[in-house]
């Protein structure tokens, strides 16, 4: 059974940056990509991004592209989602997934395994 957990969580103030880890359970899975998302409170899940995982070709939402990069270890069976220029608006539990989706899944039900998410609060 394929399990995710991320870390690296955290406060940061407006303007700063931090970098979330997501490690795979096993070395080959069958999902083609990794995804981002993150929900706030009181507000749906929303999309962040996702990266192909052989490919490393990446995906991103209007509202996160050109601050956050998300990249792959393969070596690591880890992925990474980078985050810059924080805004308090990016405050959320992000979550990574995985996909068996060759195209660009940006719906939460297009995902099939989850981690448990981990707290990002980035203060004015």
């Amino acid at each position: 059974q394929v399990q995710l957990v991320e870390s690296g969580g955290g406060l940061v103030r407006a303007g700063g940056s931090l970098t979330l880890s997501c490690v795979v359970s096993e070395r080959t899975f069958t999902s083609s990509g990794m995804g981002w998302f993150r929900q706030a409170p009181g507000k749906e899940r929303e999309f962040v991004g996702r990266i192909r995982w052989s490919s490393s070709t990446t995906y991103y939402a209007d509202s996160v592209r050109g601050r956050f990069t998300i990249s792959r270890d393969i070596t690591k069976n880890t992925g990474y989602l980078q985050m810059t220029s924080l805004k308090p608006e990016d405050t959320a539990v992000y979550s990574c997934a995985l996909t068996r989706l060759l195209n660009i899944p940006t719906e939460p039900t297009e995902y099939d395994v989850w981690g448990q998410g981990t707290q990002v609060t980035v203060s004015s």
